[in-house]
């Protein structure tokens, strides 16, 4: 499963503390930003996780973070 969120996230020292904190709390999960994009995209994959969770990690170090859902039934 990959989950996208949108954050306010904006340099690497801040990355690596986050996704060391996800992966002690939800083990087993890749983590990658793009810090470049203006929605400072976090996108997690794993085989189970919920959303709420990551968002709560990312909030209690005070940032903000807000799940994207996407649908990929693209209709014409």
């Amino acid at each position: 499963m990959v989950r996208v969120f949108k954050t306010d996230v904006l340099c690497t020292e801040k990355v690596q503390v986050i996704v060391n904190d996800l992966l002690q709390t939800i083990p087993d999960l890749r983590v990658t930003f793009d810090l470049e994009d203006e929605d400072k995209i976090m996108r997690v994959e794993g085989k189970f996780f919920k959303a709420e969770d990551v968002i709560f990690c990312l909030k209690e170090k005070g940032h903000c973070c807000i799940y994207l859902p996407f649908d990929l039934c693209l209709n014409d």
